[in-house]
């Protein structure tokens, strides 16, 4: 019989859940907007200051640690990416989702240059990807397919598959934002068969660190901008000046974390496939509660898939509207009692946009993570009822 998350231990590992506010704990359900750090990360961070803070190539020793610590973060990133090669790794400061103004900005800035830019329907109120739509818009002239792992906002997961094949049948390259996924399951970049994909730690429970995969062909045939002195070998001639070493070095312990869920002493893709199967089955069940609960509240609405046998397509992220109150008084009302949501448009202007809810300040997020448990999703719920603007 699967094992689930054991939620005691999860939660003891992670410093943060331990706040109190006024002498009363604190809910953590602004996750989408970055994930506490477990003590692993802490450790890891600290312990590079006290024994390795070197730049990389020199002839002593903290810069030797240095190096090797860069070599083994990128050889487990490959793992956590199940990429065939850790050469197809890249670090960089961060990334964001699909839907943020990010993801979407440096293609519109291509249009100054005459390239042509398409944005892609959705079903509504699914929040899902309008396939046939995308098949309408692609071309023999489409060069790439930007799409997200999973929204930021609605929690909609795309058919990657489909997507890809969608992509390559023209012969445009896929670009995947996976940041929004990191947390909730296990990406793999083989089989979505993607050219790129980027995600960022800060969303699983490390510190702000990006992290771009790339084909390794592709990596070096294209010409990245950088300084005369970097190396023109490998993936770090995509890596601008020196990086943040002690954040790589969170970034281990993020993803030592998430293989001890597994079970493994050590970064392992089994036991990331194991541990996130875990995960996802804790936050599926909290998900269908806080769902469950929000319908019985007269007058809300939830945006994205609700149905409780589609729930293996959404990550646990909810956004609703209550009229005729503003997000941000749900979400001041919240943080009154030290329940922690986020309001707005998110970032994700297209969206929010599209949904029609620009001009009543977007929407109510409630983020959940697996260190959340059924009592907070109770308390949540049990304060919207309450609320009475």
């Amino acid at each position: 019989m699967a094992i689930d998350v054991d939620l005691q231990s999860v939660r003891g590992q992670f410093p943060a859940l331990a706040l109190k506010v006024d002498g009363e704990p604190v809910v953590y359900l602004d996750n989408p907007a970055g994930t506490q750090v477990s003590q692993r990360v802490i450790d890891r961070t600290t312990e590079y200051w006290r024994t390795m803070n070197a730049n990389q190539g020199g002839a002593f020793t903290t810069s030797q640690r240095s190096d090797a610590l860069i070599g083994q973060v990128r050889e487990a990133a490959a793992t956590f990416l199940n990429a065939t090669s850790a050469d197809e790794i890249v670090f960089g400061p961060n990334m964001t989702t699909l839907t943020f103004a990010f993801s979407v900005s440096p293609w519109l800035a291509l249009v100054e240059r005459g390239v042509t830019v398409r944005f892609v329907d959705i079903k509504v109120p699914e929040c899902t990807i309008d396939m046939a739509d995308l098949q309408h818009q692609l071309t023999p002239r489409t060069r790439l397919v930007a799409v997200t792992h999973a929204s930021n906002v609605v929690g909609s997961i795309p058919d990657l598959a489909a997507v890809s094949r969608a992509a390559h049948a023209v012969g445009a390259w896929l670009w995947v934002d996976a940041v929004h996924y990191g947390p909730h399951g296990p990406i793999d970049v083989r089989a979505i068969d993607c050219d790129f994909l980027v995600c960022s730690s800060y969303k699983f429970f490390g510190p702000h660190q990006g992290i771009l995969y790339g084909r390794r062909a592709l990596l070096q045939r294209l010409r990245p901008y950088k300084v005369r002195p970097a190396t023109d070998v490998g993936p770090s001639r995509w890596e601008t000046g020196t990086q943040n070493h002690e954040c790589l070095a969170g970034l281990l312990g993020a993803f030592e974390y998430l293989a001890s869920i597994g079970g493994a002493d050590r970064v392992l893709r089994p036991a990331l496939e194991l541990a996130m199967d875990r995960i996802r089955r804790h936050e599926r069940a909290l998900v269908a509660r806080l769902i469950d609960g929000l319908e019985q509240i007269p007058g809300i609405t939830i945006y994205g898939i609700t149905a409780a046998a589609e729930l293996e397509h959404r990550v646990p992220t909810v956004s609703l509207t209550w009229p005729p109150h503003r997000p941000e008084a749900l979400a001041r009302w919240l943080a009154s009692h030290q329940v922690f949501a986020t309001h707005g448009d998110h970032y994700a202007t297209e969206l929010i946009t599209r949904l029609k809810l620009v001009d009543d300040g977007g929407t109510l997020r409630i983020g959940i993570a697996h260190y959340n448990t059924a009592s907070e999703i109770d308390l949540v719920l049990e304060l919207l009822a309450g609320f009475r603007g």
